[in-house]
């Protein structure tokens, strides 16, 4: 037997993160008992954000145009480069920082056991920017994690390798913590700390 729309719709809502089938269903009966106008913009919104919203030519942001509006203001320092795993990181670095640099977004981290190798974090796009001559200080900025403490250290050695400066954010950053977790008085004077690698 098929299934119906509404199961459907249970079921599509499950992607999110951290949406089970409990809060899926509530969040469908939700929307269909209370607020249609609602679940109708979502739709939209998401269809158009599913159509329009690339990655940066210059950072793998997440943007609608080919370079996103940090990598197009000619007023940041162009010489820093700091390096995040992913969009949300960077969100909360810019929230809770001064950092006037430029960023990198890796979109995740080297974890062999899971196929996650170099290409799929554009480390070739990275090294290019490297070899410009354009970046002089590198900050790593990714997780506290094992996997995001090894991407942290193969990217240093390829960045040390081409005789960058090399920094890593303090590790006020508890280990095993999430930069988009972090309260911003914490993320802040981890960032404020770095130290070279």
């Amino acid at each position: 037997m098929a299934e119906s729309l509404l199961d459907e719709l249970i079921e599509s809502l499950r992607c999110l993160p951290g949406v089970g089938p409990k809060s899926a269903q509530r969040m469908a009966y939700h929307l269909l008992q209370r607020n249609r106008n609602g679940g109708t913009r979502l739709s939209d919104m998401l269809r158009m954000a599913m159509e329009r919203i690339g990655h940066c030519d210059v950072c793998r942001n997440f943007t609608e145009e080919s370079t996103c509006r940090i990598c197009a203001d000619a007023s940041r320092e162009h010489g820093k480069l700091c390096i995040v795993e992913s969009p949300s990181d960077m969100a909360a670095l810019e929230k809770a920082t001064d950092y006037r640099g430029l960023y990198f977004v890796l979109h995740g981290k080297l974890s062999p056991l899971d196929g996650i190798g170099p290409g799929q974090l554009g480390l070739e796009v990275l090294c290019e920017r490297f070899d410009s001559g354009d970046v002089t200080e590198i900050i790593l900025a990714t997780n506290s994690t094992v996997e995001g403490e090894a991407t942290a250290h193969y990217i240093g050695e390829l960045a040390r390798s081409r005789g960058l400066s090399v920094m890593r954010i303090a590790h006020g950053v508890p280990l095993g913590g999430e930069l988009e977790y972090v309260d911003g008085g914490t993320l802040s004077h981890a960032f404020a700390g770095r130290t070279p690698v």
